[in-house]
């Protein structure tokens, strides 16, 4: 149930970065969808604990495999589908037709390829975070949290739990006082990251020793929810991580599957959004790109403006509420329909490879699944 979580929190970043006036993309809630960004780190801890957590010791090179063949297929893809998409920018842009910034210019400098392609453009003040496929910022965290948190497991359970407190707690405070020990992003993963491996950890000793009722579960969900939504929408300080432990109390009361809530997320429908989640994350710009793109060309064929820019922000307008609205649903579904192949043809494909790997590994005794 929680995957599908991830399904419609991936749309609501979709939302966030896609601005249609009168339309639901400017509603407050999605104006700081961003935050949900915070939910994929504190489920991927969640969910890593529940596999690898609690165990004695993983075998790393099966589980760098793992994660690697789990992540970089189609990271690399998109990355790709943007160097492509600058290339035609400069074909353009020699004809006299202007999208905007210069090809390979300022956030897709020809010098951010190589942090792009390492996944490493989130870690320092170095390199441009949100450079190329920039909702890949967040992908880069998870990718080098994942073999910390492997590396972690090299110790016994009580020294590792330990070590999660202590740098979930840190990064935290590190955020509240506006450190600048690492970046933001880095702060704001493993704050969040090892908060979720903590909530499975809550969560486990529930299960064994004090499950809540299910007539508990009904009133908490969707109190936790309507807190959500709430918070996501207030303007307070500090609003990321007060979200980031909410986020981990939604995660342990859902994970019991018990309420009605639990039982909606559970539809087919649900559940594959949850499945194409990481596609609906990675390719969404491309598409969006795509939108505006079309909207210039039309502008200039007709005359009309069907896009401008609001600050850094770019803006498509069809000058009604309605087809604003419809063009909203239309860009989702293209996502989601885009979503499924490049779920099918790159990440399945992906992940098969490293399957195969791992059964052509010398150590078959532990086949850690992708």
């Amino acid at each position: 149930m929680l995957d599908s979580f991830r399904g419609l929190c991936a749309l609501s970043v979709v939302l966030y970065h896609l601005h249609v006036p009168q339309s639901l993309t400017e509603l407050v809630f999605f104006r700081n969808a961003e935050l949900f960004v915070d939910f994929f780190f504190v489920l991927s801890g969640f969910v890593l604990t529940h596999g690898y957590g609690t165990k004695h010791n993983i075998d790393l090179k099966k589980f760098l495999i793992s994660r690697t063949f789990r992540i970089f297929p189609l990271h690399i893809a998109m990355l790709l589908v943007f160097i492509l998409l600058e290339l035609a920018k400069l074909l353009a842009y020699r004809n006299g037709v202007s999208f905007g910034e210069a090809p390979f210019t300022e956030n897709r400098a020809v010098s951010e390829i190589l942090p792009n392609l390492l996944l490493v453009q989130a870690w320092t003040d170095a390199t441009n975070k949100l450079s190329f496929n920039y909702p890949s910022w967040s992908i880069s965290i998870e990718y080098y949290m994942y073999l910390f948190f492997a590396a972690l497991t090299l110790f016994g359970t009580r020294p590792r739990y330990i070590a999660w407190t202590i740098i979930s707690a840190s990064m935290f405070l590190a955020l509240y006082a506006g450190s600048e020990i690492f970046t933001e992003a880095a702060m704001r993963g493993l704050s969040s990251f090892f908060a979720g491996a903590l909530a499975y950890l809550v969560f486990a000793f529930l299960k064994n020793n004090a499950t809540p009722g299910k007539a508990l579960t009904l009133v908490l969900e969707p109190l936790l929810l309507v807190a959500a939504c709430w918070l996501v929408s207030a303007d307070i300080e500090h609003k990321s991580i007060l979200t980031s432990l909410l986020f981990c109390c939604i995660a342990i009361v859902f994970a019991f599957e018990q309420g009605r809530i639990s039982g909606l997320l559970g539809t087919p429908a649900l559940t594959m959004l949850g499945k194409l989640s990481y596609s609906i994350y990675m390719t969404h710009i491309a598409v969006i790109f795509c939108v505006i793109a079309f909207s210039i060309v039309l502008q200039k064929l007709l005359g009309k403006e069907f896009s401008y820019m609001v600050g850094d922000a770019r803006y498509l307008d069809f000058g009604n509420i309605v087809l604003n609205n419809l063009l909203v649903f239309a860009v989702l579904a293209a996502v989601i329909f885009c979503s499924t192949f490049t779920y099918k043809y790159i990440e399945a494909t992906g992940q098969d490879i490293g399957k195969r790997l791992l059964k052509a590994s010398p150590s078959p005794e532990r086949n850690l699944a992708l």
